[in-house]
């Protein structure tokens, strides 16, 4: 099965072990590849500082294929529509739009608002497990 790219908001719950954190381990066993920008690697261990998460966010690090952040990403992504989309969220756009035309992504796994609408523009799959109830 294609790859999936990762955001932070979907990775933060893993590690803070939310409600949802099980549908989404579910999601990321049905994938052999994970992808991100290089981006999540400073959102992410911001993140796992602030809620001393250090170890397992590093072991969840250590299982996406990054994508590297260059000029030619910063460019594209400044010009990424819709306009809406956050400059950070852009690059992550940016990043999943370009693996996808690489063929290495299928959908992008995110529960930020602005982020899907971006995705929802380009036809890129959204996947955005709830609990299973």
């Amino acid at each position: 099965m294609a790859g999936v790219y990762l955001d932070t908001s979907a990775l933060g719950r893993v590690l803070l072990a939310e409600p949802d954190a099980a549908a989404i381990r579910s999601v990321l066993d049905q994938h052999d590849d994970w992808w991100s920008s290089e981006l999540v690697v400073v959102e992410l261990r911001r993140f796992a500082v602030r809620e001393n998460l250090m170890d397992p966010a590093e072991k969840l690090l250590n299982e996406i294929d990054l994508l590297n952040i260059d000029s030619d990403v910063l460019q594209r992504a400044s010009r990424v529509e819709p306009s809406e989309v956050r400059s950070l969220d852009a690059i992550h756009l940016d990043a999943a739009i370009h693996l996808r035309e690489q063929g290495k992504i299928g959908s992008i796994l995110t529960y930020d608002h602005q982020l899907q609408a971006g995705c929802r523009h380009h036809g890129l799959e959204i996947v955005a497990p709830s609990p299973a109830g």
